[in-house]
């Protein structure tokens, strides 16, 4: 069965909570960008990894989701606040998730969770 491959950039290079939580959840990979601005290299990273999703952290939550938009075409979200509204990006197909900096294993267990409601495994 594949592995599911979920990228974080962190402006502040922080998003090793969140890797945490993904990786909880059996099947998960979690590759955490390391350094400052790690955000903005989100879009490179997924694409050289063929990565299944990705998690921008920032102030406002939108700088390295929406470059990973417009340089590579990922349907993304951006300005969430919130686990809940990370898992209905999800359910409405977006690859890229854009929030606040939210580092926490609760996040990253309620996303790989919605992933696989979303994308069940075979």
């Amino acid at each position: 069965m594949k592995e599911i491959t979920i990228v974080i950039g962190d402006r502040m290079g922080k998003g090793q909570k969140v890797g945490v939580g993904i990786e909880s959840v059996a099947g998960f990979r979690a590759i955490v960008i390391p350094g400052m601005a790690a955000d903005m290299k989100l879009g490179d990273v997924m694409h050289k990894e063929n990565a299944d999703l990705g998690i921008s952290f920032c102030g406002s939550g939108g700088a390295g989701a929406l470059t990973a938009k417009n340089k590579y075409g990922y349907a993304e979200r951006h300005g969430m606040r919130s686990a809940d509204e990370g898992e209905t990006a999800i359910a409405e197909g977006c690859k890229v998730l854009g929030f606040g900096f939210m580092d926490t294993e609760e996040l990253g267990k309620r996303i790989a969770t919605a992933y696989l409601k979303k994308y069940p495994r075979s």
